[in-house]
């Protein structure tokens, strides 16, 4: 992408009236629509594809009602507006008129003046050219750094363990600097004022991922930005919430509002939440991937991420893809070539020897390279289950060898039919409350075996001590 200034640290930084923050955005170009195409479909492919539930259209009237207030055009018809099937709290943009978000970070909002401000801010991070340049310096090692975990050097090794789909992820959601924040923010305020939204959403919503990301953390005993986020790759801050209210100020319009929104909650429901069973889900140190009748158990410590190209298991000791070969796939040493060479290193046939897992046979590979100033080791496995042929890609300590990962390849294994029966997704119910009705009581309707209480007050942006009013709706989580 070509670069453009940024607008200067003094105006992004400074809480002139709102105004001040807006600048002239260049007009969608017809190398912005190229470039925007050719990633879209490994942006959407990354995020679980299209959610089209009845929320999608909704989603796309207000985004589009939006991204027309920045000036890259004045045609609704010129963006792509689109809720993907994701359970990851996220929202972003790419030039050529791409706005997303996903199904996740959509249940957490309140209100259509929420969703307005995140989806302001993500074009205005496209109008303000703040991702420009990024796929010229983005580097094979960084992408290993991302995925890994090590600041990798230029080695072909840092493909090992991305998909097409990962790295053009990356390259779009690159951690934003504060400037470009607050700069985002102000343009989001802007153009959702200019929408006929309340702009107090903004210090409401950047609350909301805050708390929504601390309990991540907690319930996963971990990093709160282990997963990719929005508020991994949008840093927050108190002092960005309060700069938020103060923009939300100088627009001059009337104080945040009294009154639910209640047909924005009651699109919600029904909506996915949580794991797609369809895609797999994860249930502690337990995936289970029902239409592919797959599961595996990760080692304690290990954390699983799971997307639709691949699935990970990342901790302490080293990183485990698993991914399936292409269809037809039945020569085991040749699928291990292929895989190395599909990630940019050159194993040949004889370097393949066959091996077993768990009583099954097998075919692995191993070669070093460096990453972090230490050598590494890369091995890929593969074998065959349920009429598939699987890959398993290691990234381990050079010399380690995969002793760490021996229990997860042994668990690798097929699912029963009363286990396929058993995997159930979770959805978003509106429950409107009643006399009696409390926190706590409803607090327990939801669909999980801990923290129900501080994911019902988080999900509905309540305090601890906020009393429930009979009529008042409120989000549940219940299996279905």
């Amino acid at each position: 992408m070509r670069t453009i200034a940024l607008m200067t640290a003094s105006a992004a930084m400074a809480l002139a009236p709102v105004a001040a923050t807006a600048q002239t955005a260049r007009a969608i170009s017809q190398s912005d629509r190229a470039q925007g195409m050719q990633a879209n479909p490994q942006l959407v492919a990354e995020f679980g594809g299209r959610y089209d539930g009845p929320q999608a259209a909704y989603v796309e009237r207000v985004g589009k009602k939006v991204a027309v207030q920045s000036g890259l055009s004045n045609a609704q018809g010129d963006f792509t507006v689109q809720l993907l099937n994701s359970p990851v709290e996220n929202a972003f943009a790419i030039p050529g008129g791409y706005i997303y978000v996903t199904r996740q970070l959509l249940a957490l909002m309140n209100s259509e003046d929420e969703l307005a401000f995140v989806m302001g801010h993500e074009v205005g991070h496209v109008a303000a050219r703040h991702s420009a340049g990024r796929q010229r310096t983005s580097t094979i090692g960084g992408v290993l750094a991302g995925i890994v975990g090590a600041a990798a050097g230029n080695s072909a090794l840092g493909q090992l363990v991305a998909t097409g789909a990962q790295r053009a992820t990356q390259l779009y959601g690159l951690k934003y600097g504060r400037d470009q924040e607050y700069q985002a923010d102000g343009l989001g305020v802007r153009y959702v004022t200019g929408a006929g939204y309340n702009p107090y959403a903004a210090p409401e919503i950047l609350g909301q991922l805050g708390a929504s990301t601390a309990l991540t953390a907690r319930a996963s005993g971990s990093d709160a930005n282990a997963a990719p986020t929005w508020l991994s790759t949008h840093p927050s801050s108190a002092d960005r919430v309060a700069r938020a209210r103060a923009l939300a100020q100088q627009a001059r319009r009337a104080g945040a509002q009294q009154t639910q929104d209640v047909a924005f909650l009651r699109m919600l429901d029904g909506m996915r939440y949580d794991d797609d069973p369809a895609q797999g889900v994860i249930d502690g140190q337990v995936f289970r991937q029902p239409a592919m009748r797959v599961k595996f158990t990760a080692p304690a410590g290990y954390r699983i991420n799971n997307s639709t190209e691949a699935v990970t298991v990342q901790g302490a000791r080293g990183q485990a893809q698993l991914s399936a070969a292409p269809r037809g796939t039945s020569d085991l040493s040749a699928a291990v070539v292929q895989r190395f060479q599909a990630l940019g290193a050159q194993v040949s046939a004889d370097q393949v020897r066959a091996t077993s897992v768990n009583g099954r046979q097998a075919a692995v590979a191993t070669v070093s390279a460096t990453a972090n100033r230490q050598r590494v080791d890369a091995t890929v496995i593969a074998m065959p289950l349920a009429g598939a042929t699987y890959l398993w890609t290691l990234v381990t300590p050079s010399g380690a060898g995969v002793a760490a990962f021996e229990p997860l390849l042994a668990s690798f294994t097929t699912m029963t039919d009363a286990e396929v029966k058993a995997v159930r997704g979770k959805r978003i119910r509106i429950h409107t409350v009643r006399a009696g009705d409390t926190i706590d009581t409803l607090a327990r309707q939801m669909d999980y075996p801990t923290l129900q209480r501080d994911r019902f007050v988080t999900l509905n942006g309540l305090t601890n001590g906020e009393t429930l009013r009979p009529g008042m709706l409120v989000k549940l989580v219940v299996a279905g």
